[in-house]
């Protein structure tokens, strides 16, 4: 996904590369398709008159992008928080934010109504597919020894890693088409709601391009600004990025040392345990399942209960989690029945990738299906003649 046609390179290459210049030497992260609608249809009068064929209204076209004022009182005060913070001169940050631009479809991707809250039967189905787990044996499989020399260091497990980049790009096959210099400039200064998250972010991202020698006009992301293969935003960028390749910098676009050894730093960081489950199964009658489910609330994400008081609601764990663990309840309704998972401490980690416990739940069942896959015998090789 991170790719731009030589046409746009050749267009951008030359000014991004002064501007790159420029702030390295003063300071030593679906397209809606038109549709159209046809329009009332009025009957013709009792008179004979010609009918009148029925007429095609288009929908509104998206606004076109527009370049964004820099005299603006918050865009200047902006440019002056980040030149005397970073040593930056604020003619240099003019010149790069001069080149970006709104993009009103961004804010209508991210104030689209909400969809329903999908189930985690629905959510499930969506993520956990047949598809993506035979490509996720596939890239495990291209990549076992980065894979296990992670984890030896690590104690974050392969299968993990995988899954959670086969669900945030499919294995690097979708790495997202906005240019991530317009995405955080019209999430920091249009959209008020997350406004102060997203002029963070693009601080970030204009000391992230100068350290690592992006192209800050050719640096594709999301919508929301997050890059590469594991979706890391420039804040988790500059943070957590490693130099798995031990090269000239941390690369999360193509170097899939860098992308993997970067995954799991995310995880370390967070308090990944070695060799440690992330859920395991609740065991329980039917009618507790039923009446603990509906006082679960879905948004919670905080490891808020113990095994024990897992178990006075009527829970059987194993015995080797102790009375002490603090465990998460987890809402994963089936499709005939309500159903409740126990989170143990690296399913909050996975949380902290994306703070959703559908996600978490998915990532684990994927990076489990990979992982009964992997450990499968390779089927005996056919002779040839």
């Amino acid at each position: 996904m991170i790719t731009v046609n030589a046409a746009l390179r050749r267009s951008l290459h030359a000014p991004a590369l002064l501007l790159l210049l420029v702030l390295g030497a003063c300071a030593s992260t679906p397209k809606k398709s038109v549709t159209t609608a046809a329009a009332p249809i009025v009957a013709p009068t009792p008179a004979a008159a010609p009918a009148v064929p029925p007429t095609v209204v288009a929908s509104p076209l998206p606004e076109a992008p527009t370049p964004f004022d820099l005299e603006r009182e918050d865009i200047r005060a902006f440019i002056e928080d980040v030149s005397t913070k970073n040593s930056i001169p604020v003619a240099d940050i003019r010149a790069l934010l001069a080149q970006g631009m709104h993009q009103p479809r961004i804010i209508a991707a991210i104030t689209r109504p909400a969809e329903s809250v999908l189930r985690w039967f629905e959510y499930s189905n969506r993520l956990v597919s047949a598809e993506r787990v035979a490509r996720g044996v596939e890239f495990a499989r291209g990549q076992s020894a980065r894979l296990e020399a992670v984890h030896t260091k690590t104690g974050v497990s392969p299968e993990y890693i995988v899954a959670i980049i086969g669900i945030e790009t499919n294995y690097g096959r979708n790495k997202g088409s906005w240019r991530v210099l317009d995405a955080l400039m019209t999430l920091g200064f249009n959209y008020p709601p997350r406004s102060r998250f997203f002029r963070a972010e693009l601080e970030q991202f204009l000391l992230l391009v100068r350290e690592e020698k992006l192209d800050p006009l050719a640096t594709l992301g999301s919508y929301a600004g997050a890059m590469g293969a594991p979706q890391f935003m420039p804040s988790s960028y500059r943070r957590y990025a490693v130099n798995g390749a031990l090269d000239a910098r941390r690369d999360l676009f193509d170097n899939w040392d860098d992308v993997i050894g970067s995954v799991a730093n995310y995880f370390v960081e967070h308090g990944w345990q070695r060799e440690q489950p992330a859920i395991i199964a609740a065991e329980a009658n039917a009618d507790t399942m039923a009446l603990v489910m509906p006082t679960l609330d879905r948004r919670n994400l905080e490891l808020n209960e113990t095994a024990a008081g897992a178990r006075a609601r009527g829970f059987a764990l194993p015995e080797s989690i102790s009375d002490d663990t603090r465990v998460i309840l987890i809402p994963a309704e089936l499709t005939d029945r309500a159903n409740v998972r126990i989170g143990l401490r690296n399913f909050y980690v996975i949380t902290r990738y994306n703070r959703s416990i559908l996600y978490a739940m998915a990532v684990h069942d994927l990076a489990t299906a990979i992982a009964a896959e992997l450990a499968k015998p390779a089927p005996p090789a056919i002779a040839t003649p």
